[in-house]
Order: C-alpha cells, then structure tokens, then sequence
C-alpha cells in the first residue's frame, strides 16, 4: 500500500483526475481518495516512485513525506 499528499488535489474533478491517472498505470490497482486529507493511497503492484511520477505528470505532485 502507497500512499501520497497531493496538496494541489482539491475537488472532485481532482480525485476524478488521481483516480484516472492510477489506474492507467495500474488498471488493477485500488485507490482510495481522502478530498478532506488531501491524501490517496494506493494498493498496487507498481513502483511507489512509478505512481508518484505519473501523478506529478498529471500535475499532482506529491509532496515530501514526513514520516
């Protein structure tokens, strides 16, 4: 399981956007969007740094981990 800050994902269309984007990489991923935590995790097969590059190329980069 992966997850990311997207601090720039702010609306529906957002999640929208996330969502589309992940499962192009990973069509059998599971996503799951929290609008409220600016945050998504991932389960996937796909590298972690695979994923983050196709969100920052969606223009939703994620932001530096803090844990």
């Amino acid at each position: 399981m992966h997850q990311f800050h997207l601090p720039d994902m702010t609306c529906g269309h957002c999640a929208g956007t996330v969502n589309q984007t992940l499962k192009f990489i990973d069509p059998a991923c599971e996503v799951q969007v929290d609008l409220a935590r600016h945050t998504v995790r991932v389960k996937s097969q796909e590298a972690r740094e695979a994923l983050a590059e196709a969100l920052s190329e969606a223009g939703y980069p994620p932001a530096a981990s803090t844990a």
